[in-house]
């Protein structure tokens, strides 16, 4: 099936401009970045806007910026510039993860972080991610300042996130790297470039004796929204890589207490096996990469 005509379609250099195309008609108006997943919706006759403002020309969403306040990228940065980035490693190394095993090569040069999360997917994969780092996106909106919020607040149900239709996302902020702290990502689906059946993000700082001082454990693939583990973090703090009997032991508390639910890719029971499996792995690779490895 044909998208519906389409009656305008713009291409702004600066926010401000973007911006003030969502004023004029916010309603008939869809903001599209790589177009990954709205094209989709538009084909399906599921999304029938009016007019499209790309954003592909506002070189200010291009951006990943690094320096003493953490991490600032835009959300026009693609899968694979992500991917690419050579500074997003120990701490950060959940993006990377991600960046590099979302969708087929196609979709990672062209989709954006920023269009992933305003689509918010049941089964995407960076939300977690978002998750475990305590990411907090910035929101650029018609007449007024721009507003942060953290990424548990934005992301709601599937498909639904905190942004009026007068706002545009316009970047992924991160908190500075810690000492010693590393993250990961991994995810289980029955395709190479299929959704996951479920994806689990591991961060962990440790302290000086190895141990780990802080955790963050998020659940992809879960409905009705991925989330945090709280419990089984708490679990985490105090043992060190070693402690394989502990560490199992977290895990196991995280499959207690994350819902998972059945649909036709894998019932819930499944579900929890790979939280065990997929969460032990990615907490592992965090540690590993916390402590200096790769």
């Amino acid at each position: 099936m044909y998208p519906a005509v389409i009656q305008e379609y713009l291409t702004p250099t600066t926010v401000d401009e973007a911006l003030d195309a969502l004023r004029r008609r916010p309603r008939e108006t869809r903001v599209i970045a790589g177009g990954m997943s709205l094209m989709q919706l538009m084909k399906a006759r599921q999304a029938e806007p009016a007019c499209l403002v790309d954003l592909r020309k506002v070189a200010s969403l291009r951006e990943i910026r690094i320096d003493g306040a953490g991490v600032r990228i835009g959300a026009m940065v693609r899968y694979k510039e992500l991917a690419a980035d050579a500074r997003l490693h120990g701490a950060y190394g959940g993006l990377g993860d991600a960046a590099r095993t979302i969708g087929d090569r196609q979709v990672r040069n062209r989709g954006t972080i920023g269009g992933n999360l305003c689509f918010n997917d049941s089964a995407a994969d960076l939300p977690p991610v978002m998750l475990a780092l305590d990411a907090q996106l910035e929101i650029a909106r018609t007449g007024g300042p721009h507003r942060t919020m953290p990424a548990a607040q934005f992301l709601r149900n599937p498909r639904e996130v905190d942004l009026g239709e007068d706002e545009i996302l316009t970047a992924v902020l991160l908190p500075p790297a810690a000492p010693r702290s590393g993250s990961a990502y991994l995810k289980y689906g029955f395709t190479v470039d299929g959704p996951p059946v479920l994806g689990v993000a591991a961060a962990v700082r440790l302290g000086a004796d190895g141990r780990c001082a802080a955790a963050a454990l998020a659940v992809g693939g879960v409905l009705p929204r991925c989330r945090r583990a709280p419990q089984a973090e708490r679990a985490l703090v105090g043992h060190s890589a070693r402690d394989q009997a502990a560490l199992a032991a977290a895990l196991e508390t995280a499959a207690q207490e994350v819902d998972t639910h059945t649909d036709p890719w894998a019932d819930g029971a499944y579900r929890k096996v790979l939280l065990r499996q997929l969460g032990g792995q990615a907490v592992a690779q965090a540690f590993g990469r916390a402590a200096g490895g790769a």
